[in-house]
């Protein structure tokens, strides 16, 4: 067995995963025990340019997608041309528009935090067209049955979604405007000029995960939606090709690594981290708590139609078989605890399970956690984020719990939404994003729940299951039996029950109606005059 030196490559192959996500890129190197051989990981800088603006510079993010890939074979030890394929995980719905031929930006990536299409929401939400719209479409659900035209009934706009930020660049940037007129525009969220990049421009796609979150996607038809499209001036022919999640993309072009690697996955980083947890089976849930928290329910084979707020997505397709998930997310949960510690209430995110517990209770403190607004169910992107029960007896200790137990409040509440709206058996929860190594929180969740929850032996699960998907795809890894037999877990979280205090969740029913009061009240606060 020769070495690279010598023109020949070490037998023993690997899988490289790369994630990106809103504040870092991080690559792993994963051997067939799915253990971490190497790994290297850079940050995100997101640019301001204007109030409630946030673009992330694609050249200085192409730049970091290569120096962690390099870094991470670096500090396996191993060599380049032990890779046998590539995985992409990515954040969602963040965008940009570029030149098909020479690559040049029309502008930076609008990132799915960016406000700059507030107006745009609001205008279209109320708009006669959209009102027309939605009778429309629950007439053809009255006539059909079809539960595609009730979903179309239901559509709301918001800022998340990447349709109308798309709709306010085409309208505001002519050298955009110019190149879709002459057909030389292409779209893409990340991982599209990603593979651009990489491919050195062979290659215009995305898979039907990332495009699922796009809301420009018919998850029901499995296509983009020329309704949308058309209703929105958004040309089709700016869009990329559509893919299974598990496909050869294409090749790593040799001038990039030194060799060319197939690239075998691409994946948003939910759906991935959902596919790393191993919760292939109808009933599988997924909490994710990082910046914000997203829970994932898998629904089979068929797309989910909500009432309150819960998002359709397609979770991934391999082969002829599609996945699909129902999504509830919550802004605010560890951009509130990095607040409290931008206000000195602790030093160190490690303390706040000690302060937690070394009081009884948060002493009639509620904490709001609403920067963003507050999502499913309540769906108000007005209400303020508040602290309401304060008291000359309120200590720091009572204010940092209050933060803790609103975290676990919404995760019961969008917890109640899923099994009252998909009426699914819930099989399993499992638990990841860095909040999760809170182990207060986590016990607290899996008492409101009265659920098992697991908790794995590392939490970076989009990166674990964009390498997954890349290693089924190249044979790497056989079948998903084999990847559940791969997956550790680190805790389990049993909810607690004792004859003297009963059930948790009946001990803590008075509070909780207390923070859904704390709720009400904050409610439409920025559009009070």
């Amino acid at each position: 067995m020769g070495t690279q030196r010598n023109g020949f490559c070490k037998r023993e192959t690997y899988i490289l995963s790369v994630d990106v996500g809103t504040t870092s890129i991080r690559c792993h190197v994963y051997d067939k025990s799915a253990n971490i051989r190497g790994s290297c990981s850079s940050k995100v800088s997101l640019l301001y340019p204007q109030p409630g603006r946030v673009e992330i510079d694609p050249e200085e993010l192409w730049k970091g997608f290569v120096t962690v890939v390099k870094g991470a074979v670096q500090d396996s030890g191993l060599q380049m041309c032990q890779m046998e394929g590539l995985g992409i995980s990515t954040q969602r719905a963040t965008f940009m528009t570029w030149d098909r031929n020479t690559g040049k930006t029309f502008h930076n990536f609008i990132t799915w935090q960016d406000m700059r299409a507030d107006e745009l929401v609001r205008s279209w939400n109320g708009s006669c067209t959209m009102k027309t719209v939605r009778g429309v479409m629950k007439m053809l659900y009255f006539l059909t049955r079809q539960k595609r035209f009730l979903a179309a009934s239901l559509v709301v706009f918001t800022t998340q979604h990447m349709s109308l930020r798309l709709v306010w660049a085409l309208n505001n940037i002519p050298e955009l405007q110019q190149a879709v007129e002459e057909g030389l525009c292409y779209f893409g969220t990340i991982d599209t000029w990603l593979l651009y990049k990489l491919t050195k421009g062979l290659v215009h796609a995305t898979d039907y995960s990332n495009a699922s979150a796009t809301a420009i996607f018919d998850s029901y038809q499995m296509c983009w939606s020329g309704f949308l499209c058309s209703l929105l001036s958004i040309p089709l022919s700016i869009l990329p090709t559509v893919q299974n999640t598990s496909h050869k993309f294409g090749t790593c072009d040799p001038s990039i690594f030194g060799v060319p690697i197939p690239i075998m996955s691409v994946m948003a980083d939910q759906q991935a981290a959902m596919f790393g947890e191993c919760c292939f089976d109808i009933g599988d849930v997924k909490i994710t708590m990082g910046t914000g928290t997203f829970m994932d329910i898998n629904t089979g084979n068929k797309p989910h139609t909500s009432i309150a707020g819960l998002y359709p997505l397609v979770g991934w397709k391999i082969g002829a078989d599609v996945v699909y998930l129902a999504e509830g997310n919550a802004a605010g949960t560890g951009s509130a605890i990095k607040w409290a510690q931008d206000l000195e209430l602790f030093s160190d995110v490690k303390e706040t399970e000690a302060i937690a517990t070394s009081v009884e209770d948060s002493d009639g403190v509620y904490f709001v956690p609403s920067f963003s607004g507050l999502q499913a169910p309540l769906n108000d992107p007005k209400a303020c984020a508040s602290f309401m029960g304060l008291k000359p007896s309120t200590t720091k200790r009572h204010l940092v719990r209050a933060i803790l137990e609103s975290i676990a409040f919404r995760n019961k509440q969008l917890f109640d939404v899923m099994l009252r709206e998909t009426r699914i058996p819930i099989t399993k929860i499992r638990a990841d994003g860095g909040v999760c190594t809170n182990d207060f929180v986590m016990q607290l969740t899996a008492d409101l729940l009265g659920r098992k929850i697991a908790r794995p032996s590392h939490f970076e699960m989009s990166c674990l299951g964009a390498a997954f998907v890349a290693g089924l795809g190249t044979g790497y890894w056989r079948n998903q039996e084999e990847l559940k037999k791969l997956l550790t877990t680190d805790q389990h979280f049993l909810p607690r029950r004792s004859k003297a205090e009963g059930d948790k969740r009946d001990q803590y029913r008075g509070v909780l109606q207390s923070w859904e009061r704390a709720l009400q009240r904050s409610m439409h606060w920025y559009s009070q005059p």
